[in-house]
């Protein structure tokens, strides 16, 4: 049963974060560059940079990409000027474009794969620079050799670059081809201290980031969380000096698990399947850390029982919400004095957190003319109902009666961040089918005005890969939602390219979408007009199913 207190206490969180100062920047002797970059060195000769935390200067020889220049060729109808209608289409690059050995793969194949998006007229590319291969063995010490590479092969084709900083780990395990762990000294750090995870009522440990109640304490070998991200961040701006401002126009702050702003409340491999639109979540506060920030809260409004651990009769994983004591709308203990307090504190932890990785990134990357971003997960699953549970579990105090998203729009706002949300492609008829409170349109209707009150862009992604032309149009419909005229337009980024992406029925609905997203009047266009696929904005040869394996 739910604990109550006769009157509101009131509850206040601080954060402590120290602003960094920034050494002097470094050019690589190696790169020349006047909007296009030209490495003089045959890719034969290894990239070797590895660079020492901090350091100023970045060494080794130099090295060339060189695009497969064999019979591929691929005609379009269009000039390769973009237009400036609708919001840029980016395309997000496969998981293990660079390897775990720090190498670009798919030598022969990449070069293609990227010279046939710039001919469709994408703007550009998504990359995600993880954590766990960069920083992979030795604290401070940086491998950055693939993503060079491949930042000078899109620049090549006149491609623009997003970089994610990925401080999460990618895939369920070692069975999976496209698992990235964390790095192996976190890992040894976490296995020391198991509380450096997050944890469930259950003990369950979460291990794809590291809990953000520890932020600011030195637990990993004397730095804190917030410092090795930061210096993360701050060598990857040294590295990629001369790029910054000319091919990577973005940066993209991984928060949290699979680079959101939020708790790991249901595994990221479990948010892909379509079981997730039962999923209630659980709420992630019983490491020691969250914990002794627990207690000191309930402390401070004098009910030190409510410091114990989180809500009671939060049920299971996949229960109705309405069967369950805290979340049910009619009287669940989410609305009592109690269910407030921790609420408020357990969002409250979640923006103090976003507060300290927005404030480093604005002070690392200020100055290098790139826009800063940040994600928000798109759950939606329970966004019909009065406490919309799955939203509470992940950090979002969103209820009928409270916008959860506002807070995070105007801290965001106060860094000059942009918020990007997948799930643009999602119709609420196929969901309402899985689930009936299911709302994805309400949902990115709601970020939509709380972007605007802050005035953000707010960037859209599709969820997940799907080819059909219902998907297509439903990305255009919601797009048109867009604000016009914006100081910083909004961009979109498809997820995500794969050997699928040129088979050649997918090819045309991609090419026409990314013509009708780049004309100004995109939204008078029918995808499911039909007609000559001719007219499509390239057409088609055989073999591009080749262009990418």
């Amino acid at each position: 049963m739910a604990m109550a207190s006769p009157s509101t206490p009131s509850f206040s969180a601080s954060c402590c974060c120290a602003r960094t100062n920034s050494p002097p920047f470094a050019r690589f002797p190696f790169v020349s560059f006047n909007h296009r970059v030209v490495l003089p060195h045959p890719l034969t000769r290894r990239l070797a940079v590895s660079s020492r935390l901090n350091s100023s200067n970045a060494s080794g020889p130099g090295g060339s990409v060189s695009p497969d220049n064999g019979d591929y060729e691929l005609y379009h109808k269009f000039s390769r000027q973009r237009r400036r209608g609708g919001p840029p289409v980016f395309v997000m690059l496969p998981v293990d474009a660079v390897g775990p050995s720090g190498n670009l793969r798919r030598l022969k194949t990449m070069p293609q794969s990227l010279r046939a998006l710039a001919a469709a007229g994408v703007e550009g590319v998504v990359m995600e620079v993880w954590w766990g291969l960069v920083e992979s063995k030795v604290p401070g010490v940086y491998d950055w050799q693939g993503y060079l590479e491949l930042v000078a092969l899109a620049g090549r084709f006149g491609l623009k670059v997003r970089a994610v900083m990925a401080f999460h780990e990618c895939g369920t395990g070692p069975g999976d081809p496209h698992w990235i762990p964390l790095p192996l000294w976190v890992i040894e750090e976490i296995y020391k201290d198991p509380n450096l995870a997050y944890a469930d009522r259950f003990g369950r440990r979460n291990m794809e980031c590291i809990s953000l109640g520890c932020d600011n304490l030195p637990v990993l070998l004397g730095r804190s969380p917030i410092q090795a991200y930061s210096d993360f961040m701050r060598n990857f701006r040294e590295t990629f000096r001369p790029f910054l401002g000319v091919i990577i126009t973005g940066i993209q702050v991984g928060m949290g698990p699979a680079g959101e702003l939020r708790y790991p409340s249901c595994p990221s491999s479990k948010l892909v399947s379509s079981w997730r639109s039962r999923e209630l979540g659980e709420f992630q506060c019983y490491d020691k850390y969250m914990l002794a920030s627990l207690k000191a809260c309930a402390r401070e409004t004098g009910m030190n029982a409510w410091g114990n651990g989180g809500p009671r009769g939060a049920g299971n994983l996949m229960q109705n919400p309405d069967y369950t004591e805290f979340f049910r709308s009619d009287d669940g203990s989410w609305s009592t004095t109690y269910g407030k307090f921790f609420l408020e504190w357990y969002s409250g932890m979640l923006l103090l957190h976003g507060e300290r990785m927005c404030r480093e990134a604005e002070t690392i990357f200020r100055g290098t003319e790139v826009n800063t971003s940040a994600k928000v997960a798109g759950i939606h699953w329970h966004h019909g109902t009065q406490s919309h549970p799955s939203e509470l579990t992940a950090g979002y105090y969103k209820t009928l009666t409270r916008d959860g998203y506002l807070p995070i729009a105007r801290m965001f706002g106060r860094y000059e961040f942009s918020m990007c949300c997948a799930c643009f492609e999602m119709q609420y008829v196929e969901e309402k089918q899985m689930n009936p409170n299911s709302s994805p349109e309400g949902f990115l209707r709601k970020l939509l005005l709380a972007t605007r009150d802050c005035d953000i862009p707010l960037e859209g992604e599709n969820f997940g890969v799907s080819w059909d032309d219902d998907s297509f149009q439903q990305m255009l419909k919601t797009l048109k939602f867009f604000p016009n005229g914006i100081e910083k337009p909004s961009t979109f980024t498809f997820m995500r390219m794969d050997k699928n992406m040129f088979e050649y029925g997918n090819w045309v609905r991609f090419t026409r979408f990314v013509r009708q997203m780049s004309d100004a009047n995109i939204f008078q266009a029918k995808l499911g007009s039909g007609g000559d696929t001719n007219q499509s904005s390239m057409s088609y040869k055989p073999g591009l199913t080749l262009a990418y394996s």
